[in-house]
């Protein structure tokens, strides 16, 4: 059953009376996000093309001195469109044709930034094992057809484009990353940023494909904001979000993929704990949909081979630095929310908690430092 439950917030509103609703909707989302009017062609196009729309606002105060910065963030999440079993490069021009679209309904909404979900392109076929196909969907970062892809819509809609692959290093032995390309709305690519931590967890043995990433904790200076990229596994590492905060990031992306079983309880807690923690604004997406494999695979877990490692649960969501989040979108359908941010928040929130402030980084700096030294004590007091 909990398969079909399409989302958390839509079992509230329908069980729940208007007066208690709005008190766990407090208690849950903090203060809240009002609702944003979108563009009437916009929700007909989402309707034609059958996935779910939301808009809605995090707010900031006004302020005397700063005019607001308003921006407008596109979250995707989506099904893959063909089976596994299909030639690759069918299955990754079916992906373009339906990011494509939905694209388009972003850019009727304004949206500024659109980031996509993890390795948006392909199934999320690592748990495998196998190399082939999957390692045919691998493309430059740079000049591959993803990119040049991505390049067209961020020119033709003047929108930042977030976009997660698998990438081909030919100029360091054909090496295999996980990979977010950031294009600026001008159509150049700005950078990539690679995921840093990797899941050794039953069905998610990715270093069978790729290692950690050696690109840091970049932040790319877009025109509507400094952005980051924390990809999927790295969410569950709180120095992970500190370092593209302490970097600069105003919004940091977390595109993913991950299942019900393995992580859905930790899911609403850790993006959202990361904006509180680091005074910035933060966007989980996950993919939707069971991914079926022709070839069964077995985790090491004692359990039979199968053919899926379950359903992708979506529920993808935005959080503010003051603990405020949006209503997270369906579990079970492809959708884009569309969220209006002001980045003023950000110092705000920054002014009321000062986290920063009262860091003590140089402590942790000093002990952080004798920790990985392979005779490190513990400091642990005796009688």
């Amino acid at each position: 059953m909990a398969a079909e439950l399409e989302s958390v917030e839509l079992t509230l509103e329908k069980h729940l009376p208007e007066q208690e609703l709005r008190e766990v909707k407090r208690i849950l989302y903090g203060s809240g996000s009002r609702k944003l009017d979108l563009p009437q062609d916009a929700v007909e196009a989402a309707s034609k093309l059958g996935f779910e729309l939301q808009g809605h606002q995090l707010e900031a105060a006004p302020e005397q001195l700063r005019k607001p910065r308003i921006v407008r963030v596109g979250l995707i999440q989506n099904q893959i469109v063909q089976p596994t079993s299909k030639p690759v490069g069918e299955q990754v021009a079916a992906l373009h044709k339906r990011i494509g679209d939905i694209v388009e309904v972003a850019s009727l909404c304004g949206v500024n930034i659109v980031c996509f979900q993890e390795a948006w392109t392909m199934p999320f076929a690592f748990c495998t094992r196998e190399k082939l196909p999957w390692t045919e969907f691998a493309e430059s970062a740079e000049q591959g057809p993803t990119t040049a892809f991505c390049q067209k819509l961020a020119k033709q809609y003047n929108m930042v484009v977030v976009s997660s692959i698998l990438e081909r290093d030919e100029a360091h032995g054909d090496t295999l990353w996980n990979t977010a390309v950031v294009i600026s709305n001008s159509g150049a690519v700005l950078g990539k940023t690679r995921k840093n931590h990797i899941p050794r967890v039953g069905d998610f043995n990715e270093s069978t494909y790729y290692m950690e990433g050696n690109t840091g904790h970049r932040v790319f200076q877009t025109a509507f904001g400094k952005i980051a990229v924390n990809i999927c596994y790295g969410r569950h590492h709180p120095l992970n979000w500190f370092m593209y905060s302490a970097n600069g990031a105003e919004i940091i992306f977390n595109p993913s993929a991950t299942i019900g079983e393995l992580s859905e309880s930790l899911w609403p807690i850790e993006a959202r704990n990361a904006a509180i923690a680091n005074h910035c604004f933060t966007c989980a997406i996950n993919r939707v949909g069971t991914e079926h494999f022709e070839n069964e695979f077995t985790s090491g877990d004692s359990k039979p081979a199968h053919h899926d490692f379950g359903q992708f649960y979506g529920s993808s969501y935005v959080s503010a630095p003051d603990g405020s989040r949006t209503p997270g979108l369906s579990r079970t359908c492809d959708g884009l929310l569309v969220t209006e941010l002001d980045l003023n928040l950000c110092r705000q929130v920054s002014d009321k908690w000062n986290f920063k402030m009262t860091g003590r980084y140089d402590l942790y700096a000093e002990e952080l430092a004798e920790i990985i030294h392979p005779d490190f004590k513990p400091n642990i007091i005796h009688e």
